[in-house]
């Protein structure tokens, strides 16, 4: 290839159609974010890279799993394996349903608990290292532009509300 077609990451021409697409921004961010992310958390197994599934079984003991995919928009086929590991980690327990056989509902564990109570703390600078140069009136908007984003897409892709 002739020297003059190849670029110097520096010299990265984005498309606008790329730069206006907030589908695409998002992405990024998202890449971005979880990379940072699961570099300071690396000694909790693979509990960080499902930390906001932990943090809803919490708010939520013995969800049922149909109900945990939809929330996070997992396929429940997508959900089993995640869930197979954070079993055999200790951070949650899965149950057959009492009325129910069919259901399958998931509990943390006392350890998972415990140990989702020192994660929280890591995260929570990790967030606060992510918005650094946002005002709190900027990260207030941010997150409820986020949240119409997100109720857009529940409303027409599914998912939970």
């Amino acid at each position: 290839m002739p020297e003059t077609l190849m670029r110097d990451v520096a010299e990265l021409t984005v498309p606008g159609m790329l730069q206006n697409s907030v589908s695409y921004q998002i992405r990024l961010l998202q890449i971005a974010s979880y990379k940072s992310f699961e570099q300071q958390m690396s000694s909790h197994g693979s509990a960080p890279r499902y930390f906001g599934l932990l943090k809803i079984v919490e708010a939520n003991p013995g969800i049922p799993q149909t109900r945990l995919a939809e929330a996070i928009y997992l396929d429940r086929s997508s959900l089993v394996p995640i869930l197979e590991t954070l079993t055999r980690e200790g951070w949650v327990e899965r149950k057959k349903s009492t009325t129910d056989k069919r259901v399958r509902r998931v509990f943390l564990t006392k350890a998972g608990a415990e140990n989702l109570a020192r994660l929280e703390d890591e995260v929570t600078a990790h967030e606060t290292m992510v918005t650094a140069d946002l005002t709190p009136a900027e990260k207030a908007t941010l997150l409820d532009l986020l949240a119409r984003v997100d109720k857009t897409l529940r409303a027409n892709f599914g998912g939970a509300s």
